[in-house]
């Protein structure tokens, strides 16, 4: 049984041209906190909180501006269903301009983030991201780091030459929403200067040496996305780089290929 519910306290957005992001439910609220009708807030909230920043800023702009963000909250926790009200509360109480909601089985969330055209799913699950990017969805693993990340900046990593969220190689229809996510951040982030922009693009090159972060740079050029920060690591750790660059997310589908 699926359920969707619009907000009606956000303005719905352009269905052709906004970039739909899901997120689950659990990974935006803590259930164990909080107090009277609001969930304690979760490791996701700065993400949902810089994603709006982001469509903000964009409006700011250009009032008429249609390529924003649009953010739905997924809950497949059969108890966390039984509070719905409480969940749309906490949206209320922070904030956060969620344009749905969807309460979902485990067994059809995949069917429903096809149906809603969903080009980003985030989960603190790795089984719930292996499972959407098995259908073709792009997904990336949250974790409790995403917690301290700034709510003011989107920060995303592209990973040049790896494949680790999820843990197994991209099918040709994810790799296919990869580039598709990847062109539509591009252009947004083009639409801000170089200086002061919510959205901040990086790229990382664990193997190889300046030829391989050139492979990747040229990658994503070719499909228009800019980078602000490049990040050559010839085999040193990615841990100590990326806490002090403290990415909302990381996109490592292989969506370049850097081997001899």
């Amino acid at each position: 049984m699926v359920s969707t519910v619009q907000n009606p306290d956000v303005r719905q957005k352009d269905v052709e041209r906004a970039v739909v992001v899901a997120v689950t439910t659990s990974a935006v609220f803590d259930s164990a906190a909080g107090e009277d009708e609001v969930h304690g807030g979760g490791a996701a909230l700065p993400l949902l909180q810089a994603l709006q920043k982001v469509n903000e800023r964009l409006l700011e702009k250009n009032p008429a501006e249609s390529l924003l963000f649009d953010v739905m909250l997924i809950t497949t926790n059969s108890q966390q269903q039984q509070q719905s009200s409480r969940i749309i509360s906490s949206t209320r109480h922070y904030g956060l301009e969620v344009s749905r909601f969807c309460f979902s089985s485990e067994e059809d969330f995949t069917e429903n983030l096809v149906k809603n055209n969903v080009q980003l799913f985030l989960s603190t699950d790795r089984n719930e991201a292996l499972q959407a990017s098995h259908r073709g969805v792009l997904s990336a693993l949250l974790d409790q780091q995403t917690a301290s990340c700034p709510a003011e900046q989107l920060r995303v990593l592209f990973c040049g030459d790896t494949v680790t969220q999820p843990a197994t190689g991209p099918t040709p229809a994810s790799r296919q929403a990869a580039q598709g996510f990847s062109a539509q951040l591009g252009e947004m982030r083009r639409k801000f200067d170089s200086f002061d922009s919510p959205l901040s693009i990086i790229l990382l090159t664990s193997r190889g040496g300046r030829d391989s972060c050139g492979r990747a740079l040229r990658t994503l050029r070719s499909r228009g996305v800019g980078v602000d920060e490049a990040y050559c690591l010839a085999g040193a750790p990615q841990g100590p780089i990326v806490s002090v660059l403290q990415p909302h997310f990381t996109l490592s589908d292989g969506f370049c290929e850097t081997e001899e």
